[in-house]
């Protein structure tokens, strides 16, 4: 017996390669662990550069390490973007999914009030025959009596 996909699953399950690869930079960018890693590579690049007597590959102010990091926000921007617009879309479609639950939700609770109501009604018309036949039966003892 097959387990049942859930949504989420489903959803991952129909991203490209791209899609993937744009979430998981989107991701990893975004986290602690690449702030940190990205500050400490910065400090050992400008120590480097600053302390280092004989060579230097970018010295003081950095216009090496400025275009790697322009570099980095010009395909770091598209790609979060990109994984953004995927975050919507997924949004819109998991509300659209909710939407129709609720909807199938709310005609089966209707369909129960019904139901229930009628059930009521049905019992109303037990009682009230039973209490008619009582009634009937109580009569005709006082009428032999």
């Amino acid at each position: 017996m097959g387990t049942q996909k859930t949504w989420h699953e489903k959803h991952h399950a129909t991203l490209s390669f791209g899609g993937r690869l744009a979430d998981a930079v989107a991701k990893g960018m975004g986290s602690w662990r690449f702030i940190i890693l990205q500050t400490v590579l910065v400090v050992i690049w400008m120590g480097l550069n600053l302390a280092g007597f004989v060579f230097h590959w970018d010295v003081y102010p950095f216009i090496l390490l400025n275009l790697l990091f322009s570099t980095q926000a010009a395909y770091a921007a598209p790609i979060i973007m990109m994984s953004q617009n995927r975050q919507n879309e997924r949004d819109r479609t998991h509300a659209e999914q909710d939407y129709k639950t609720n909807k199938d939700a709310k005609q089966e609770i209707e369909a129960l009030a019904i139901l229930l109501k009628s059930i009521e009604v049905d019992k109303l018309d037990k009682i009230i025959s039973l209490l008619q036949e009582q009634k009937n039966s109580l009569s005709k003892n006082s009428k032999s009596d």
